[in-house]
């Protein structure tokens, strides 16, 4: 039987980056090489990054891309590793198909290509083209209509792409058809909460609906919202796992796969689905595993077997906590800045954020303020610093009473006005600090607030980033504590003070204000927010599943009328099914209420 090594390259691009990315593929090949591969894989849109939204509708972006390809294809020949295929993912555009209405314009794709002897051998576009949650692509690019097969060291590889995987039909059973040996599909996907499970039962599924072993090659690194958490996977033609990659970080996933050879009378023409199969021969002598030499190649190869691995799987809150911490390292870094500020309140907001921030970008590189009213609370200014202490960011306070009283005394607020007063001069403090000295402002809000508008326009909404816009407040209590256990694990000192977790959350604008004044207690708030946001259940399912009515009126008609202030607020990570912003998009002017 033939033995393919394969190497999977699950690493992290940057969308527009077409010279950054073309680096990191050569790098990696290069690494590839010498581990001995005999097809070399990258994910999907490696080479432009993913997603890239109206890029994909710039006739001169495409244009770069495609030719970045055959630049690329030709470094790679020029620095000797031109006989190895490589499996990239690009952008492209359509020969055939013709303008038509409610089609994007130039007929843009989601591509894959084979680079070898320094040309681009085969190019398949995705054939599923998901248009859901944070995906639009009926929006920027037209399917692909073939099943293109690649022959290497005498094994039929089939390729696909991400959705045609997550899809009924198309190129699983068209990979059956083809009699492929291996299916390996490159992909863009994005975390979110426990979507690893789904993911390998979804590869276990379609490694047996296609008959054959079943590479997922995922993308690792972060994008603006999106999160890519690797966890690559091979499974054999039984939905046995054979090799899985680390999560949140970048690897070369390298195993020997031994496998069906190729037939002399593969099939040809179209096959399932109305697909054509693109036939490319490139070697067809085998490689041999263990055992006597065969009459029809070469000796078997004597190079120790490689297994790929198992990597330990993340527990659930370790698995959130890193995705908080990816997202914010690729924003950070990928934007070009040096460093970040954090508000610090003493709460466990600001507490959770400044921690995430020391663990992506290093505590020398954050910067926290504490900036106290009348109102705020000894322990408030002390668990601010005693934080600082812990972890080892720089630290200052910055009063706003005397900038309060100015302020007061021009326009004599009261009432909600005086209180919000307080958190636009933070806002405006934060913001001066950030121009003055270049720092990219981090926005403490978690997303029970967002969802029922418990936060100040210009105040603390302020920001650049938003680290835990998608993590309930209940959430945030179990990250904090995750994180303080991880760290006396490993002997090292918690980061976020005990206090922080423990005293009742407040927003301190008031003379003995806590958040249960305006708001229900969290664990019952999360849990109406959870089906109202997340799953979107309406007013009548959720009373029934045991919830008070008043309650989830009240609790509804908060989240309604606070759609304006989530339009207003900065990105932040995703990692819920369904985020504020690319996730669930409401009309601001919107007369519906599901409460009547």
């Amino acid at each position: 039987m033939p033995r393919l090594r394969l190497a999977l390259n699950q690493i992290d691009s940057t969308v527009g980056d077409l010279a950054g990315n073309a680096e990191a593929v050569v790098r990696w090949t290069r690494h590839s090489a010498g581990q001995g591969a005999h097809l070399v894989a990258f994910p999907e849109m490696m080479l432009t990054g993913y997603p890239v939204e109206d890029l994909a509708l710039r006739s001169s972006f495409v244009a770069a891309s495609r030719a970045a390809l055959v630049s690329l294809a030709t470094r790679l020949a020029d620095e000797g590793l031109g006989g190895l295929p490589v499996v990239v993912g690009h952008l492209d555009r359509s020969a055939t198909a013709r303008p038509k209405y409610g089609q994007p314009a130039g007929a843009p794709q989601n591509a894959v290509a084979v680079l070898h002897g320094g040309e681009v051998v085969l190019s398949l576009a995705k054939h599923h083209l998901p248009n859901y949650g944070v995906f639009d692509e009926f929006r920027y690019f037209v399917p692909g209509d073939t099943m293109p097969v690649l022959r290497v060291r005498g094994v039929d590889v089939a390729l696909a792409v991400c959705e045609d995987l997550w899809q009924d039909g198309g190129r699983v059973p068209a990979a059956r058809s083809a009699r492929a040996g291996l299916l390996l599909s490159v992909n863009a996907s994005p975390y979110e909460r426990d979507k690893d499970d789904t993911r390998l039962e979804l590869v276990r599924k379609r490694a047996q609906e296609a008959g054959c072993t079943t590479a997922y090659l995922a993308m690792a690194g972060g994008q603006d919202e999106l999160v890519f958490d690797g966890d690559s996977i091979v499974v054999d033609r039984d939905g046995a796992v054979l090799a899985r990659a680390p999560q949140f970080t970048e690897e070369c996933v390298v195993l020997d796969l031994d496998l069906p050879a190729a037939g002399a009378d593969a099939p040809t023409g179209v096959v399932d689905d109305g697909l054509r199969i693109d036939r490319v021969v490139l070697s067809e002598e085998p490689v041999h595993g263990g055992g006597p030499a065969s009459s029809d190649g070469p000796a078997p190869s004597d190079e120790p077997l490689l297994s790929g691995g198992h990597a330990e799987r993340l527990d659930d809150d370790e698995e959130v906590y890193a995705a908080l911490v990816a997202g914010l390292r690729a924003y950070v870094t990928k934007n070009g800045f040096r460093s970040v500020l954090v508000g610090l309140s003493g709460g466990i907001d600001s507490a959770l954020v400044a921690a995430i921030a020391c663990d992506a970008v290093g505590a020398r590189h954050v910067h926290g303020v504490s900036m106290p009213s009348r109102y705020s609370s000894e322990h408030s200014r002390s668990d601010a610093a005693e934080l600082a202490r812990r972890t080892g960011l720089h630290f200052r306070t910055v009063a706003i009473e005397a900038m309060f009283d100015a302020y007061m005394g021009a326009l004599g607020l009261t009432g909600l006005a005086e209180e919000n007063l307080q958190s636009r001069l933070r806002g405006t403090l934060l913001m001066a600090l950030s121009n003055q000295e270049g720092h990219l402002v981090l926005a403490p809000g978690n997303k029970s607030e967002l969802a029922v508008g418990y936060s100040t326009l210009y105040g603390d909404s302020v920001g650049g980033y938003g680290p835990i816009k998608d993590v309930y407040k209940t959430s945030v209590f179990r990250l904090a504590e995750w994180r303080n256990r991880a760290a006396a694990a490993r002997g090292q000192t918690p980061p976020i003070p005990e206090n922080s977790i423990t005293k009742p959350p407040s927003a301190e604008l008031r003379p003995g204000q806590v958040d249960t004044d305006s708001l229900p207690d969290y664990p019952v708030l999360d849990a109406i927010l959870d089906l109202y946001v997340d799953r979107d259940r309406g007013a009548d399912e959720i009373v029934a599943a045991g919830y008070d009515r008043e309650l989830v009126t009240r609790t509804l008609r908060m989240v309604d009328t606070a759609e304006y202030k989530r339009r207003q607020y900065p990105p932040g990570t995703k990692i819920s099914a369904k985020g504020f912003g690319r996730d669930r998009r409401l009309p601001v002017t919107n007369r519906w209420r599901e409460t009547g």
